[in-house]
């Protein structure tokens, strides 16, 4: 009598041999393995506000607009960046926030450098979100 590891085996085993490659079929040292494709690298990458903030080298800062400081308007702009494989902006589109504070934000943030984000050892352009707040002190 089996105990039950000895059914296990024996099912494994029966397993094992059904699983067999068929010696008929398929004549040995002729089978081909698939050729590895290279991998083409995205040209942009969409990277989070985080990541990119860990790239910046160079922030200017956005002067108060005077109509807004008089107005007590403040908040927050998004913007939506292309940053080119040179760190530079190439594009940006305001997402959100106060029209009176987003063209300082968008003349501001056009100015900033990023390192280049790298991806297999390869510079990569990157599109990510910008936040830039304007607060009244006081």
């Amino acid at each position: 009598m089996l105990g039950y590891s000895g059914v296990l085996c024996s099912s494994l085993l029966l397993a094992a041999q059904d699983s067999a490659p068929d010696s008929k079929s398929a004549p040995t040292g002729l089978q081909q393995s698939p050729q590895p494709q290279e991998q083409q690298l995205p040209k942009r990458v969409r990277v989070s506000l985080g990541v990119s903030q860990g790239l910046l080298i160079k922030k200017v800062a956005p002067k108060y607009p005077e109509s807004a400081r008089r107005n007590h308007i403040q908040g927050i702009v998004l913007l939506l960046a292309e940053i080119g494989t040179d760190g530079a902006i190439h594009n940006l589109t305001l997402v959100s926030g106060e029209p009176s504070l987003a063209k300082a934000a968008i003349k501001a943030v056009k100015q900033w450098k990023y390192k280049p984000y790298y991806l297999e050892g390869k510079p990569v352009e990157v599109e990510t979100q910008i936040q830039v707040n304007f607060a009244l002190s006081g």
